[in-house]
């Protein structure tokens, strides 16, 4: 997860007539670097290609990727209400925490973030999906599992959807990371997709 903060937001629905996908319910993806297509060519990223499934199987949703490379939970925490009154998504899509293990940010602080945007979202109408992340092997194997029972943990208290780990499908496959071992290639962006679809549209369908 890179420290550019070179925001990424995109609205996409390209093939839905622009009336017509005003009127759309919002999907407000709120992630870091794995979301907002680092190191990828635009539109290659699972956010896109999310948003192209959607409309395959006639999934009526727009879809807001407002992540940001570097993005920590605190980042999120401070921007999500003027986010959340800007698009007033249906869904919210939290996929931040990265970054916070990465730099070493108390697991108390990430979790209470967390909280607060699954909270938030909520008091907005809208309805929360917590996704997890897992941190390099160097970090060790008990603190990787402490960071991720973060997630666990936060899911339970609030009662959110959770999908445990957004790179489960490779991440013990370093072919599909780039040069930096940490962010995905554009190969693995199907993958992540697949992990992430059938909680998505269950979520999705359950309006």
């Amino acid at each position: 997860m890179s420290s550019s903060w070179t925001i990424g937001v995109w609205l996409l629905g390209a093939a839905v007539p622009p009336a017509r996908a005003a009127d759309l319910p919002v999907v407000l993806i709120y992630g870091d670097s794995l979301s907002a297509e680092y190191g990828l060519a635009q539109g290659t990223g699972w956010v896109a290609l999310f948003e192209q499934r959607l409309r395959a199987e006639k999934i009526d949703y727009r879809v807001v990727n407002a992540s940001i490379s570097g993005e920590t939970t605190l980042g999120g925490r401070n921007r999500i209400a003027a986010d959340l009154a800007k698009h007033r998504p249906e869904v919210v899509v939290i996929a931040l925490g990265g970054n916070d293990g990465l730099r070493g940010v108390a697991l108390d602080t990430t979790r209470a973030n967390l909280e607060y945007m699954v909270n938030a979202s909520r008091k907005a109408n809208a309805r929360p999906v917590l996704i997890g992340v897992r941190l390099p092997p160097n970090y060790g194997r008990a603190f990787n599992e402490r960071f991720r029972l973060s997630f666990v943990e936060v899911a339970r208290k609030t009662q959110v959807p959770l999908i445990p780990v957004i790179l489960e499908a490779f991440d013990q496959k370093r072919e599909y990371f780039q040069s930096d071992g940490i962010h995905p290639t554009a190969a693995a962006q199907p993958l992540i997709l697949d992990t992430l679809w059938p909680q998505l549209r269950n979520v999705l369908k359950a309006r």
